[in-house]
């Protein structure tokens, strides 16, 4: 199956982007370097094409509930212009996917906007619709992946580069505000959220108008081998690595986002997950840094003192901001206590490793 292509393809090519397979999409993992792109977004400003992500609309007279019902946080608290981070579990409480929701403005109904991961879009699109058909629910469900593309703007500068091209008062949003803004002479729907640890804007513009938008935003462009360093730095989770229904199959709880569960809402997965609050978990993930030489990988053992292998990396890279090499990975809870020495065998070799709290830098997330 041909792999899918973002929008601006042709455009990172011609500006020399390395490129990867990511979620069925061929997307830029580089353009520079990563150092050069982590450093730009901790220090000034970058952006990404991340038009990858899904974008699935919901509105009419039951979207609340729909999306009540299908995502574990409290959908009836937001507000136009509000968004907020939620899981999508299923019966047993598992995470399939993580996602952000947006209040749109009301189009004579409550309309919303969420965004799946990478290559779930359609998979997603079909679970709405199954659930809305089951529950009788009078709501239009429209995968508009295809339709928009989706730009990253992040970055301590980033308030002052998109305010200088944008028409509207966005850097007036607090965090996970949203609003519509004009860029040249677009209607972009642009959130204060991200995914780096820094401050910045996510834009969701339409898909003919990306060049033209991608071109306004004059700084450094970045690719996901930065947006893999940075978001490790922040703590932040990776779908399919940090959990995934199948391969690594985790509730809310154990991957360190039980925030995002309201217990006093109804949704798909509740009361599994309200019966393993009561209980606890067994396992949790912790963020480590590695006190010998060598970088943790997805997949490498992590062991105790005595070689017993406890848990397995799910993230690791070394760091630009540290210069240190640090990872997550999910340990039994007696051995999740910040400070607790463990091992991660690299490459054959056991290395000291610190369990750290995360993220492990600052962050205004």
């Amino acid at each position: 199956m041909p792999l899918q292509t973002p929008p601006l393809r042709g455009i990172h090519d011609e500006r020399g982007a390395k490129f990867t397979e990511f979620g069925g999409w061929d997307m830029p993992v580089e353009f520079d370097s990563i150092r050069t792109e982590h450093a730009a977004v901790r220090e000034d400003v970058g952006v990404f094409d991340v038009s990858h992500m899904g974008q699935i609309h919901v509105t009419g007279p039951d979207a609340t509930e729909l999306m009540q019902r299908l995502t574990s946080n409290d959908v009836s608290r937001l507000a136009v212009g509000d968004s907020q981070y939620a899981a999508i579990t299923d019966e047993d409480g598992i995470i399939i996917d993580d996602t952000v929701v947006y209040r749109l403005p009301d189009e004579s109904h409550p309309t919303y906007l969420f965004v799946p991961n990478a290559g779930t879009d359609e998979a997603t699109h079909e679970r709405w619709l199954s659930y809305r058909n089951e529950w009788d629910l009078e709501a239009t469900v429209d995968n508009r992946t295809d339709e928009y593309a989706m730009f990253a703007v992040q970055g301590p500068n980033a308030a002052d580069l998109l305010g200088a091209v944008a028409e509207g008062p966005i850097t007036d949003l607090d965090r996970f505000e949203a609003q519509y803004a004009t860029i040249e002479d677009v209607d972009c729907w642009t959130a204060r959220t991200g995914y780096t640890g820094e401050d910045g804007f996510e834009l969701i513009v339409p898909w003919a108008a990306a060049e033209e938008i991608w071109t306004a935003i004059d700084c450094q462009p970045c690719g996901l081998g930065a947006r893999d360093t940075l978001r490790i730095e922040a703590g932040l989770l990776l779908a399919g690595q940090d959990f995934d229904p199948e391969s690594n199959p985790r509730t809310p709880y154990e991957a360190g986002i039980g925030f995002t569960v309201a217990l006093d809402t109804e949704f798909v997965g509740r009361d599994a997950l309200a019966a393993i609050e009561d209980g606890g978990v067994e396992e949790r993930l912790v963020g480590f840094q590695l006190i010998d030489r060598g970088v943790p990988r997805h997949g490498y053992d992590i062991t105790t003192t005595e070689s017993r292998v406890i848990g397995t990396v799910t993230s690791g890279t070394m760091s630009p901001t540290l210069e240190k090499p640090i990872g997550l990975g999910y340990v039994p809870v007696e051995y999740a206590e910040p400070g607790t020495t463990l091992q991660v065998v690299v490459r054959g070799q056991s290395k000291k490793a610190r369990v750290e709290t995360t993220p492990f830098i600052d962050t205004v997330q």
